[in-house]
């Protein structure tokens, strides 16, 4: 292994049957295909934070990441599961729903990118209804009964918040497909850890990585939990519709400083920073499983070709990836 180690610039999320990686090169996202074929789609992309001055500065940076991650995540699981579906077979029997076909008649060409922000918006707001409003609900319950220490109030809202995704987590981790989603997130951090180590992307090498990574997104949430609790402890508990108001207002702050500790913790390994650290790490053994040796294959086809990487062989044969020429 070398000793030094690349920057942490690679990003990447489990896909249906393969993973995407975020690279210089642009975003590649490889999926198994039913034949057995590894299908890579490439596309440049400049992220949101990297389009403008003022969209890259500290806290900013953070919360435009997160918006880019949720539009591009959507779009990557919906392109995945085209790739994964489309075998050359013609003959199946399943019908568009009245929804598919009323986007598709009223906006034609642009349908396919509607149906993505129906989908962006309501994953939005499922997330802040059942991760914010309900344990704020739940918790303001307690008032009812004389507890008012807003201190206690707002670990109270911060337990149940953690809880309902870990519960949440743990449940949907029994099924067989988001198991194999949760193997190809492995797949996804071993063969991450493996390039930022210097290694050449072999099965091999990426094999004996563990699948737990600081940067992960599961890692994110949890620290936007911890900021969230610090910062809602300097407002008290409020009452009413204000306190609900302000956490909301207040989630563009508290990701942009939850992005700017991920990135000290890819680079620092100070106490504190594992402190905040750990609990991310832990949550990670319920979203990352052990994955197969062809599902690291389709990680690294998915780095190299973000990444624009090329190899020799041991008989200095130059492997190009089979895609290249399609840049």
């Amino acid at each position: 292994m070398s000793e030094s180690k690349k920057q942490p610039i690679v990003g990447g999320q489990a896909v249906i049957e393969g993973v995407m990686m975020r690279g210089k090169d642009g975003i590649a996202t490889a999926v198994r295909k039913k034949d057995g074929e590894i299908n890579v789609d490439f596309e440049q992309y400049i992220p949101l934070n990297k389009r403008n001055k003022i969209l890259s500065l500290p806290i900013i940076r953070g919360f435009m990441t997160y918006i880019d991650s949720l539009i591009v995540g959507v779009k990557i699981l919906n392109k995945s599961a085209d790739i994964f579906e489309d075998d050359g077979d013609d003959t199946s029997n399943e019908k568009p729903s009245k929804f598919d076909l009323f986007i598709e008649k009223h906006f034609k060409d642009n349908y396919k990118e509607i149906i993505v922000g129906v989908s962006l918006v309501v994953s939005l707001i499922l997330t802040l209804g059942v991760f914010y409003l309900l344990p704020n609900i739940i918790t303001n319950a307690f008032t009812k009964i004389g507890l008012t220490n807003s201190i206690i109030l707002n670990i109270i809202e911060s337990v149940i918040r953690v809880s309902i995704l870990v519960g949440y987590m743990s449940i949907i981790s029994i099924q067989k497909d988001v198991k194999r989603l949760f193997r190809y997130h492995g797949a996804e951090h071993k063969t991450i850890f493996c390039y930022e180590n210097d290694e050449k992307l072999t099965v091999e090498n990426a094999r004996k990585y563990t699948t737990l990574h600081p940067r992960c997104g599961t890692s994110f949430i949890f620290v936007v939990f911890f900021v969230s609790l610090v910062v809602y402890l300097f407002l008290g508990w409020q009452h009413g519709i204000m306190r609900i108001v302000s956490r909301l207002l207040l989630l563009p702050i508290i990701s942009g400083i939850s992005y700017e500790l991920i990135r000290l913790m890819a680079t620092n390994n100070n106490v504190f920073l594992k402190a905040i650290a750990f609990p991310g790490l832990m949550f990670q053994k319920i979203t990352t499983k052990e994955p197969s040796d062809d599902m690291l294959e389709v990680a690294i086809a998915a780095l190299k070709k973000a990444e624009g990487i090329e190899y020799e062989d041991d008989n200095n044969e130059t492997i190009k990836d089979e895609l290249r020429e399609a840049l």
